[in-house]
């Protein structure tokens, strides 16, 4: 099994840099195994967004690909299809994985006024502190 940095994602993803994404599709098909970390598509949906400036339904679009791939292996696959459901429905992502990565039952409290609201509206258990 082998793993991707999240750079080797991003020229996957945007094929902004032609050589390396070549580089990053041959030994994409070429591996049996791809584990991907839940923080490498943390960092993956950060760079998207902020450096490349996609919309979240384009970055969306990615991570489900990604998600998808036959021979790619997710840590945590169900918190993270959970996260980019959060996220769809206009969570940040980063709040998103961080409530979806908590355990069931966990009451998740914040300073965050707006998370606070927008969780709410999805019946997410956060909290104010």
């Amino acid at each position: 099994m082998i793993a991707f940095d999240t750079n080797v994602w991003v020229r996957y993803v945007t094929n902004d840099e032609p050589d390396q994404a070549k580089r990053a599709l041959a030994v994409l098909a070429g591996a049996e195994e791809i584990f991907v970390a839940k923080t490498t598509l943390l960092e993956l949906e950060w760079v998207l967004r902020a450096a490349y400036e996609l919309s979240a339904a384009a970055i969306i679009r990615a991570l489900r690909h990604i998600l998808g791939l036959p021979n790619v292996q997710i840590e945590m696959p169900d918190q993270l299809e959970k996260a980019i459901d959060y996220y769809e429905k206009g969570l940040d992502f980063a709040d998103a994985l961080h409530l979806a990565s908590s355990s069931e039952g966990v009451s998740f409290y914040t300073f965050d006024i707006a998370f606070i609201k927008r969780a709410r509206s999805l019946k997410a258990p956060v909290k104010a502190l």
